[in-house]
């Protein structure tokens, strides 16, 4: 009991004393994987965070981990929508400003990678599942950083995109996934520039074989499985191992981090032990 008791005074300590003590931060996609990780991080150093994905059940398991970690309740604000809806980006930071007052960071985190029901791959694979791949990984980041940004001015604040190693000539199978993530690099990149002279930062993280439901859904179980085991073999990953939500999460809170992080502007992160370092190597032939 004791001991629980000083461990939570530790977490308000380092709460109080952080950058993020009661900033406002929107994380999308924090139902599961990175999100959930990187929402729990901001929870742990004491900013208010707004969680928000499609599943109910699983984001209130988000929410849970955010009051485990030494979050207020009054300071998790639970959303649950779909950002392929048109007026969930409206609604988003519209309930965030009234619970929190305004807005410092915003993660643009939601994903959606779609396969195939009858394993149709590259061009072969329906319209439909592009049009719903670029509305959640490419225009639901516009229209919220948007709407996002006359409260962002206020604050100096900070966006955030989660995009992947996908965007680069990196030969993924799936076929609109990379292409969202590819276009989400250059919008991170045009964001920056545009908004650079309002004081607000833009940056984005591009990360490699992470331990994701994502990963799952693009690959399936089968191959999923193979794909973290490869993870100890240096020849792909020369860090020896596939990385975890945590890895990803602790960088979004860097960039975040204005008293850390300030003079990065528009910059693609990869964070991926080095695959896209071996990827290049190996294109030498070396």
């Amino acid at each position: 009991q004791s001991g629980a008791y000083t461990s939570r005074q530790t977490t308000y300590t380092m709460a109080a004393s952080s950058f993020f003590h009661g900033k406002s931060v929107i994380v999308t996609g924090s139902s599961n994987g990175i999100g959930r990780e990187t929402a729990r991080m901001f929870a742990e150093l004491g900013a208010k965070v707004t969680i928000t994905g499609r599943n109910s059940e699983t984001l209130n398991a988000t929410k849970k981990l955010c009051l485990d970690s030494g979050a207020f309740e009054a300071n998790i604000l639970e959303i649950v929508a779909d950002l392929e809806a048109d007026d969930t980006p409206k609604r988003l930071v519209d309930e965030t400003v009234r619970a929190f007052g305004g807005i410092d960071v915003l993660v643009n985190n939601a994903g959606m990678a779609l396969a195939d029901s009858e394993g149709r791959t590259a061009m072969d694979v329906p319209m439909d599942v592009y049009d719903r791949t670029m509305s959640v990984n490419l225009r639901s980041v516009l229209v919220l950083t948007n709407l996002a940004v006359p409260y962002l001015e206020k604050r100096q604040g900070a966006v955030v995109n989660v995009s992947s190693i996908a965007g680069l000539p990196f030969g993924m199978t799936d076929f609109y996934y990379p292409v969202s993530k590819a276009a989400l690099d250059q919008l991170t990149v045009q964001l920056a520039h545009a908004l650079i002279t309002k004081d607000i930062r833009v940056n984005s993280v591009n990360p490699g074989l992470v331990k994701t439901d994502i990963v799952r859904k693009m690959a399936g179980e089968e191959v999923s499985d193979a794909l973290f085991a490869s993870g100890t073999n240096r020849d792909v990953i020369p860090l020896g191992r596939v990385g975890v939500p945590a890895d990803i999460a602790k960088l979004i809170v860097f960039l975040s981090d204005r008293s850390q992080s300030e003079f990065i502007v528009g910059q693609r992160i990869a964070i991926d032990g080095g695959s896209v370092l071996k990827n290049a190597l190996l294109s030498k032939g070396i």
